[in-house]
């Protein structure tokens, strides 16, 4: 059974930053493009940002230039750098396949931006 582990989440202030990562096991992680999801309070899970098997990344509008997406396919890892952190970036993050989630969702990091 395909399992994401992810980590990273914290208390951080308005600008600040983190660094978010999931670990994938019992799944060809390179066969799969990856994925950020995020849930905020209130609202649906939305893809915030995917990076292909070889490295090519897209991001949702309101990441650009602030979030960071990347993979080590030996390592079976996925990261997401956030900077500039904002408010509305309050939320559980998850990782799945991307655009569309494949596999049971993992138990989410939580971020928490406030000042």
């Amino acid at each position: 059974q395909v399992m994401f582990v992810e980590s990273g989440g914290g208390l951080v202030q308005p600008g600040g930053s983190l660094r978010l990562s999931c670990v994938a096991s019992e799944m060809i992680f390179s066969d799969y493009t990856m994925g950020w999801y995020r849930q905020r309070p209130g609202k649906e899970r939305e893809l915030v940002a995917r990076v292909t098997s070889s490295g090519i990344t897209n991001y949702a509008d309101a990441m650009k230039g602030r979030f960071t997406i990347s993979r080590d396919n030996a390592k079976n890892t996925v990261v997401l750098q956030m900077n500039s952190l904002k408010f509305e970036d309050t939320a559980v993050y998850f990782c799945n396949t991307a655009p569309l989630p494949v596999f049971s969702w993992g138990q989410g990091t939580q971020v928490t931006v406030s000042s």
